[in-house]
């Protein structure tokens, strides 16, 4: 029996799915991302993997990896990456239940990245249900940071990564269900402006505003966005009392840079803008980057074998390049062969619509297995 002709049921995959999306797991909330986390590792081990708890740092939730026992176990092989965090708070469930309605299943985290990761755990499942031996040692890999730059995992990450034949990462599809084959560089910063504070009623002038400051530096900041690299202010923290000049506003900058040519001009462009004007400093403090990751010929290889396999199970997968970051740039600009964005296809991550298709998780998983069979 071929991997392809498994006999993947996409109503029984939703009812497994359906505990996960259930189980919210925002990122800033450690306890919430480690119940998910133990439900996951619940799964895997019913399977027969071999489940390994990592403990989280810098304030995240835990890592899971498992490992399928192998006759060639410990050697180079596959895996599959893919993180367990969302960016809906709890209660989201609330305002976007799971529910099924023509054809499309709803929830938060079913598209990014949930319904893939069940995807490719289910692939496993009916490989070994099949009596299956992958030609190369399995590992999957599920981290809890992802949403926020993978500030904690980026080391683990590239040392699950290092040395293996492919990664895998079941991101959520492009909108015409294509792969991605190599992503922009994203990078983050922190803003700082720092004012004088004073009596807004009786004493307005003899502040200075941090907030005022902030706004003005918003606008020459995203104008900085350019063909070629993005730039969007996401957050902002300041004032406390409105009848009090703020002296002080914090705030969060999204820069994204197709090459890292651009990602150097844009840094450079942004941290020129620090200083002092009109008596309120403004600062600029770099945090995470993910690097920019281009398609090598060991990706475009993993990518060949994945159209052909799409092309028996009946659709054509298209590739690109692209920005939004994801775990798939640290493990591609190393040099490892990845394929990323090989997950469920669907609309609405990071909103209240987030939704997929059914019918794609069946589709999806004949991939997974497919590559999981043939790897070598």
């Amino acid at each position: 029996m071929s991997a392809l002709d498994l006999p993947f049921d996409a109503e029984e995959m939703l009812a497994g799915l359906r505990p996960w999306v259930e189980c919210e797991s925002p990122t800033w909330d450690a306890a919430a991302v480690g119940r998910m986390m133990d439900l996951a590792a619940r799964d895997l081990s019913a399977i027969g993997a071999v489940v390994e708890t990592i403990p989280g740092t810098g304030g995240f939730g835990p890592s899971i990896r498992a490992r399928f026992p192998h006759p060639d176990e410990g050697a180079p092989g596959i895996l599959v990456s893919g993180h367990m965090d969302t960016v809906h708070p709890l209660g989201t469930l609330e305002k976007l239940p799971f529910r099924v309605q023509d054809g499309l299943a709803y929830g938060p985290g079913i598209m990014d990245m949930k319904g893939g990761n069940y995807v490719f755990l289910e692939a496993m499942r009916q490989i070994l249900r099949a009596g299956m031996t992958t030609p190369l040692p399995v590992t999957f890999l599920f981290t809890p940071d992802e949403e926020v730059g993978t500030p904690a995992t980026r080391g683990l990450i590239e040392d699950a990564a290092r040395g293996q034949r492919a990664v895998l990462v079941p991101e959520p599809a492009l909108p015409d269900g294509g792969a991605v084959t190599g992503r922009y560089a994203i990078a983050r910063f922190d803003l700082l402006t720092e004012g004088r504070p004073s009596h807004a009623g009786w004493a307005l002038k003899d502040g200075r505003s941090a907030i005022a400051a902030m706004a003005r530096r918003i606008l020459q900041i995203e104008a900085l966005t350019t063909e070629d690299r993005t730039f969007s202010v996401g957050i902002i923290h300041a004032g406390q009392w409105v009848n009090c000049v703020p002296s002080s506003c914090r705030a969060e900058v999204l820069s994204m840079a197709k090459t890292q040519e651009d990602l150097d001009r844009g840094v450079a462009a942004l941290m020129a803008l620090q200083g002092e004007e009109g008596g309120v400093a403004f600062t600029v403090t770099r945090g995470v980057t993910r690097p920019v990751w281009e398609p090598q010929p060991g990706t475009m290889q993993l990518y060949e074998l994945a159209r052909g396999l799409s092309a028996r199970i009946g659709f054509d997968l298209s590739q690109a390049s692209a920005g939004g970051g994801s775990d798939g740039n640290f493990t591609g600009a190393m040099g490892v062969p990845t394929l990323d964005s090989i997950g469920v296809r669907g609309k609405g991550l990071h909103t209240l619509d987030e939704h997929i298709r059914i019918d794609s998780l069946a589709e999806r998983a004949r991939l997974a297995a497919g590559l999981l069979t043939r790897i070598s």
